[in-house]
């Protein structure tokens, strides 16, 4: 049965139960492991790090396990929530992001740009709840107006509308691996809400010209371009961070260095704490280390993909999908470009990389799709 398939109705008419013990506790069971797996390889590649910077050597594992703890009390409180009532909110929530996101604008930027507000123990990256907010606003969309789009291709035009300004928004920060990422994830949601291919063609057409754009008005995202054609053109230049990050990843061979014995954790990588932190795992645990995750990450794409098609309706099967590949995306977009698969851009890899933002809106997602897993549908 395809995505689309499905009769489009409110999510909770149908439902009998909604009740926790049909949660799919499988899935909960692969986010702790990746939280666990995650603060483990976190102390051991910040660490030193931290102790350079003047900092105890703790610094990052504790904040990142408090972001954690938050994270699960903010995924308890989403897997609890009324998902049909709370749809009004959507709406008023993407105003609100919107909002945010012009609001980092005017707040100091760190390292040139502008991407993070300051909340006192928090440095809040909006771009990240962001996704969380695109894929509930089109999964509302679509499971309100398939019909009429299918009469009338024009309808697309208020989705595209929201879904450009947004990634307008964090492009400007500047930002385009988030966008790229969140337009994949929207053109995904758009096959499964049976949206004919000729339609979705349009994003992609309005689109590239802005992608071309904004790579060839950036040097320095060029330059990124050619190290990644040739990484070993400019070892102590533009390709110094990718062929670390390579040389970190081949060292490790099948069982790794030993966790805690990275060589190149000791100041050669660049941010191997956020955006390379899978490299220095790669080094410790070797081959078999990174596989395990990559089949982590599968195993909840699997589960969530499934989670969305055994959902009792339209729109909860397309949130479902659109926050699974949220997640799951951007793991296997970070270890891609950690590993030299694509170009290198600052995306964290989700339970592993340090920031809070990441860790909330990835645990609030959580929830939402454990949510739709605890219902059942009249069948």
């Amino acid at each position: 049965m395809h995505f689309f398939s499905k009769r489009i109705r409110s999510a909770y008419n149908a439902i009998v139960n909604r009740n926790l013990k049909h949660m799919d506790y499988s899935l909960f069971f692969i986010v702790l492991i990746l939280l666990g797996f995650g603060l483990v390889s976190l102390f051991s590649a910040s660490a030193i790090y931290a102790s350079n910077k003047g900092l105890d050597s703790f610094f990052y594992a504790k904040k990142q396990a408090l972001y954690m703890l938050l994270g699960l009390g903010f995924m308890a409180f989403t897997v609890r929530l009324n998902l049909e009532k709370t749809r009004k909110l959507i709406k008023p929530g993407v105003v609100l992001i919107i909002a945010l996101l012009g609001l980092t604008f005017l707040m100091p930027p760190v390292a040139h740009v502008h991407r993070w507000i300051p909340f006192g123990f928090i440095n809040l990256q909006t771009s990240e709840f962001a996704k969380i907010a695109l894929v509930m606003y089109l999964a509302d969309f679509f499971d309100r107006r398939a019909s009429q789009i299918a009469a009338d291709w024009k309808n697309l035009l208020t989705p595209l509308g929201v879904m450009g300004v947004i990634l307008t928004l964090i492009t400007l920060e500047p930002d385009l691996g988030t966008p790229v990422l969140m337009f994949g994830i929207a053109l995904f949601i758009f096959f499964a809400a049976g949206v004919k291919l000729r339609f979705v063609l349009l994003p992609i057409a309005a689109i590239l010209p802005v992608f071309i754009f904004e790579l060839v008005s950036h040097p320095y995202r060029l330059n990124r371009l050619k190290t990644f054609l040739s990484p070993f053109q400019d070892t102590t230049g533009t390709g110094y961070q990718l062929t670390q990050s390579l040389l970190a990843v081949g060292s490790g061979g099948w069982l790794g260095q030993g966790l805690g014995a990275s060589k190149l954790k000791l100041m050669y990588l660049p941010e191997l704490h956020t955006d390379f932190i899978f490299p220095i795992i790669a080094e410790e645990l070797g081959l078999l280390g990174g596989l395990f995750i990559v089949l982590l990450f599968t195993a909840l794409l699997i589960k969530g993909v499934r989670i969305a098609r055994n959902a009792p309706s339209f729109y909860t099967t397309l949130a479902a999908l659109g926050l699974t590949l949220m997640i799951t995306l951007q793991a296997f977009f970070n270890i891609a470009m950690s590993t030299g698969l694509m170009p290198t851009k600052g995306t964290p890899l989700p339970f592993f990389s340090y920031g809070g933002s990441s860790i909330l809106a990835s645990m609030i997602a959580v929830g939402i799709i454990l949510n739709i897993s605890a219902h059942r549908s009249r069948t």
